[in-house]
C-alpha cells in the first residue's frame, strides 16, 4: 500500500516546482489528490497526466469565497479533507524594487496577500474538513527566507516568516481544541523551479547566477521540487503522527554555516 492510501489531500500552487511535484507523489503514494492553481490550463494538464482520481480546480488563494467553494466540493464528495498543502507563493521580483528602502508599499501587500493571506485562509478554511479526518495534516510551504532575512527580497521574507509563525499557532490551537490535526512547515532554499526565472534572468548571465548560488550551498547543486515533496510526504503521511509545530529545513545545508574549516595553525 502507499504511504498516504485512501487519503484525500488538496494542493494549492500545483501548477509547477513544488506544487507540482507533491500533488503527482501524493497520488503516486495512494491519495486522491486535487490540484488547484489559477494557471488553468497547466493545472488540468498535470491532473490529466497524474490520472485515476486526480482532478484540477481553479483555486485563487488570496480569495476566501474561492476557498469555501473548492472545499465545498471536496467536503460534499468525501466529507473529510486529510492533507491540505499551502504551497501557492510568489517572489515578487517582478513587481519592482524588493529591498526595503525601495520596494513599493503595493508589491508588499501583493507578496503577502498571496504568500502570508492565502496560508491563513487555506488554514482557516481547511479546518473545517480536516477536523473530520481521523488524522489531518496541513504541510505550510515557508522558506529558508522565512529564518534568515533576505535583503533583496524583502516581502517575501516578511511573508515566509509568517507562515513559519503561523504554522505553530494553528499546530498549537488545533492541540488545545482537540483536533487530529497537525502542522507543520516546509523551509526550502536553492530549489530550481520556475519560481526562480525572474531572479535568474536569461542567457549567459542566468548561467553565471546559478553557478553563484551552486557555490554558496555546502552540497554544491541545486535541490529539486522532487526532493521537497518527499518531506511534504512524510509530513501528510502516519508516519509523522507525532509531529507538530515543527519546521522540516530542506537547503543543501546552507543554515548549517560556512563549509569553511580553520587551519591547524588558526585553531591551535
Amino acid at each position: 500500500m502507499g504511504r498516504v492510501s485512501g487519503k484525500i489531500a488538496l494542493v494549492t500552487g500545483a501548477a509547477q516546482g513544488i506544487g507540482e511535484a507533491s500533488a503527482v507523489l501524493l497520488a503516486r503514494e495512494g491519495a486522491t489528490v486535487y490540484l488547484t492553481d489559477i494557471q488553468d490550463d497547466k493545472g488540468r494538464a498535470i491532473a490529466k497526466r497524474i490520472g485515476g482520481t486526480a482532478c484540477y480546480h481553479r483555486l485563487d488563494v488570496r480569495d476566501e469565497d474561492a476557498w469555501q467553494r473548492v472545499l465545498a466540493l471536496v467536503g460534499q464528495k468525501h466529507g473529510r479533507l486529510d492533507i491540505l498543502v499551502n504551497n501557492a507563493g510568489i517572489i515578487g521580483m517582478d513587481l519592482g524594487p524588493q529591498d526595503p528602502e525601495n520596494a513599493t508599499l503595493e508589491s508588499w501587500r501583493a507578496v503577502h496577500i498571496t504568500n502570508a493571506d492565502g496560508t491563513f485562509l487555506g488554514c482557516k478554511q481547511g479546518l473545517a474538513w480536516l477536523k473530520k479526518s481521523a488524522a489531518g495534516s496541513i504541510v505550510n510551504i515557508s522558506s529558508r527566507s522565512g529564518i534568515v532575512g533576505i535583503p533583496n527580497a524583502s516581502p517575501y521574507a516578511s511573508s515566509k516568516a509568517a507562515i513559519r509563525n503561523h504554522t505553530k499557532s494553528v499546530a498549537l490551537y488545533c492541540a488545545q481544541q482537540k483536533y487530529p490535526v497537525r502542522c507543520n512547515s516546509v523551509h526550502p532554499a536553492a530549489i530550481l523551479t520556475p519560481m526562480w526565472d525572474p531572479v535568474l534572468g536569461e542567457g549567459p548571465e542566468r548561467e553565471e547566477k546559478e553557478k553563484s548560488i551552486v557555490a554558496g550551498t555546502p552540497l554544491q547543486r541545486w535541490g529539486t521540487a522532487a526532493e521537497v515533496a518527499q518531506a511534504v510526504l512524510y509530513l501528510a503521511s502516519d508516519e509523522s503522527t507525532y509531529v507538530t509545530g515543527t519546521e522540516l529545513t530542506i537547503d543543501g545545508g546552507i543554515l548549517a554555516g560556512s563549509t569553511a574549516s580553520p587551519k591547524a595553525s588558526d585553531a591551535e
